[in-house]
């Protein structure tokens, strides 16, 4: 093969599209439909981003006076992201249906749009009761292959189990924005680069590192919780020797909390409490995607009894408890609750 005559770093420079495209190498019989799809996701997040930046103007920051499918305030920033995700998405010929956690029921495809064989379901903005703080948040994604044999998506196509997810990832927004995925083939992270405006390859192969750096949960219910919860909690609190000490981090944004916990060891977890006994996290939007990405990162997810990518969703909005992290410590967790209840 002749070499290039331009200079060897070219080729170190890794675009998200041209990484979403060399991962299709390892599906021979990928036809470049996901390749897209993730593509218009980041291009999602990058028009995000950009709005984020502007974050102190009026009319983006504070509430809108609406109240989601939650029970929640809408943020503005959280109706201008769901809207970006949809418009991007809704006519591409990718997509059977959409659902977003703003809406109490499945998104279909317009009429005048054709449909695809994927289901796209997303957080479009995680963490936004924290955005006129100035405290990052993120979009949280899961990508499945469709059921329904044609025609407009099903209710059905949104509820799979969490094993049949065929992409996930987030995006988060803070000091960098930062773009996280899997196609099942490992975890690589992208930082975009405002100065020319694309994702570009700066975590390849992310792996969950043996040794836990830090614990995050909101200690402030700790009164609230099951005994086997409590005493696991003051078992992390007692980790401290020459070789291993842990140390508790909670920004209250899970997909940043996650995004830690990623890179640096540990474990979240936000248990079922005496106000909130199904939990409170969203299995479709946020725990299944994130325990895709986790499993394939080398840790774990579990709802403090079962591997949550085993759970199977019943209904859109359905909440789980969550403990994701190093393999280990999620254990541990499921043995202090099998233990003291």
């Amino acid at each position: 093969m002749a070499s290039s005559p331009f200079s060897s770093n070219i080729d170190t420079i890794m675009t998200i599209e041209r990484h979403i495209l060399e991962q299709q190498r390892f599906h021979p019989e990928a036809t470049g439909v996901l390749t897209n799809l993730l593509y218009d996701i980041a291009l999602a997040g990058k028009m995000i981003a950009s709005q984020m930046s502007k974050a102190g103007l009026a009319q983006i920051l504070g509430k809108t006076g609406d109240v989601n499918v939650q029970g929640e305030q809408v943020m503005k920033l959280d109706k201008l992201a769901d809207e970006t995700l949809y418009m991007l998405n809704d006519h591409t010929g990718r997509l059977a249906v959409i659902a977003s956690e703003e809406h109490k029921d499945i998104i279909p495809i317009p009429e005048q749009y054709p449909t695809g064989k994927y289901v796209l379901l997303y957080d479009p903005l995680d963490g936004s009761s924290n955005i006129d703080f100035n405290v990052g948040v993120g979009t949280i994604f899961a990508i499945y292959s469709r059921v329904s044999a044609s025609g407009p998506g099903t209710i059905e196509d949104c509820l799979q189990n969490g094993r049949k997810m065929v992409a996930a990832g987030y995006i988060v927004y803070g000091a960098s924005t930062m773009f996280v995925y899997t196609t099942g083939e490992g975890v690589h992270g992208f930082t975009l680069d405002p100065s020319i405006g694309e994702f570009l390859l700066s975590h390849e192969n992310i792996k969950m590192p043996n040794i836990p750096t830090y614990y995050s949960v909101n200690q402030g219910y700790f009164n609230r919780w099951s005994p086997g919860v409590q005493k696991f909690t003051q078992h992390l609190q007692a980790i401290t020797s020459e070789t291993q000490s842990i140390s508790m981090r909670y920004v209250g944004s899970l997909v940043v909390d996650f995004h830690r916990t990623l890179l640096s060891g540990g474990i979240f977890y936000y248990p079922w409490d005496i106000s909130k006994p199904e939990g409170k996290l969203r299995l479709t939007y946020e725990a299944n995607p994130l325990a895709f990405i986790a499993e394939q990162a080398g840790g774990a997810a579990s709802t403090g009894f079962e591997d949550i990518l085993d759970l199977q969703p019943r209904s859109l909005h359905q909440r789980t408890p969550l403990f994701i992290g190093n393999t280990d410590l999620v254990r541990q967790a499921e043995e202090y609750i099998r233990k003291h209840g």
